[in-house]
């Protein structure tokens, strides 16, 4: 019987923006908020909202985890990788 593998998870990048804002975290507690957001992001890209606007380009999405108080800006490339744009503390 074949083993069930669960869907390759989605590879993270972040703008050039959400790098800098991440590099200023110093608190462990919001380090770890933001991993756990973006492990679910990873699992499922599409679980974000679509932000309306300009459909010319790949659709900006957001994400609010209520449990971690994070919300988090990003699009889905046509390769899968999610590009994350911003993150916000709510």
């Amino acid at each position: 019987m074949p083993n069930q593998h669960s869907p390759r998870r989605a590879r993270i990048a972040f703008s050039d923006s959400a790098a800098k804002q991440v590099e200023e975290i110093t608190d462990e507690a919001e380090l770890h908020a933001l991993d756990r957001t973006l492990v679910v992001i990873s699992v499922n890209p599409d679980i974000g909202e679509p932000i309306p606007g300009d459909t010319t380009g790949p659709q900006l999405r957001q994400y609010a985890d209520e449990v971690e108080q994070v919300r988090v800006l990003y699009f889905v490339t046509a390769l899968r990788t999610v590009v994350v744009v911003a993150y916000i503390e709510v």
